[in-house]
């Protein structure tokens, strides 16, 4: 799949934003598989869709919500860079994501559906990456995300005529835990079986969350320099150390 110029652009400021603003703790489990994948995640920020590209090497194509793109010269740039509207139950946007993976490609999209409850927890989760993972039979990497939700910013506004809301987390310790991957077969046809794929997946985030979560309890109570944590390829490839702050502001 080629990396055009405007993905080229987001993924540079999206990893420039993330080391300036972010105190990004990024851990896996194992390395990641070759081939296409499909990275799933729980939804704590809006931010969520746009950081997922700094913690995958490569091009990934995310789905997002198609509010995102009726924004006026927004969503026209996030389309040219190959990320993936969700409308309706989301057929469409996960035909497209099969056609990248067919391609060779990544994709990433968050299972809840929707934000994280605000208090904290999960929502129930919904089908579509379950049936992305039969459909395609392309490796499923579970991540766990972790943030401070008190420092979230809670923006509302109005997209051609209807009242969205967005939980904006612009800086703080951004924790992450990138599972084993998965594999699944069956008939996607077969309901039981979906559910029983959708609810594997979700409780796989869960675990990395919580795992995530308990990472940043440790960083915040240790008052001590930044010091490499773990490596994480680079878009290219290229081994680079993932720092993790303990000291103030994290």
């Amino acid at each position: 799949m080629a990396i055009n110029f405007s993905y080229n652009l987001a993924d540079f400021v999206i990893r420039a934003y993330a080391k300036v603003m972010l105190r990004m703790d990024i851990q896996l489990h194992n390395p990641l598989p070759a081939g296409p994948r499909i990275f799933v995640a729980n939804h704590p920020s809006a931010m969520d869709p746009f950081l997922i590209h700094a913690l995958i090497p490569g091009q990934v194509s995310v789905l997002i919500t198609k509010s995102a793109f009726d924004v006026p010269v927004f969503g026209a740039f996030i389309r040219r860079t190959g990320q993936i509207p969700v409308v309706g139950l989301g057929d469409k946007a996960l035909e497209e994501a099969c056609q990248v993976l067919k391609e060779g490609g990544s994709v990433a999209l968050f299972p809840e559906g929707t934000f994280s409850p605000r208090e904290g927890g999960f929502q129930r989760p919904r089908t579509g990456a379950a049936r992305l993972a039969l459909m395609s039979g392309a490796s499923v990497v579970p991540l766990g995300i972790h943030l401070l939700r008190e420092r979230s910013l809670t923006i509302r506004s109005v997209i051609k005529g209807k009242s969205t809301v967005g939980y904006w987390y612009l800086y703080g310790p951004y924790h992450v835990t990138i599972g084993h991957a998965m594999q699944f077969a069956g008939d996607v046809n077969d309901r039981r079986q979906l559910q029983a794929v959708a609810s594997t997946i979700m409780t796989s985030i869960q675990a990395l969350a919580v795992e995530s979560q308990g990472r940043v309890r440790k960083t915040r109570l240790v008052q001590a320099p930044a010091c490499p944590k773990s490596i994480l390829p680079d878009r290219d490839g290229t081994p680079v150390p993932v720092f993790v702050g303990t000291g103030q502001g994290c």
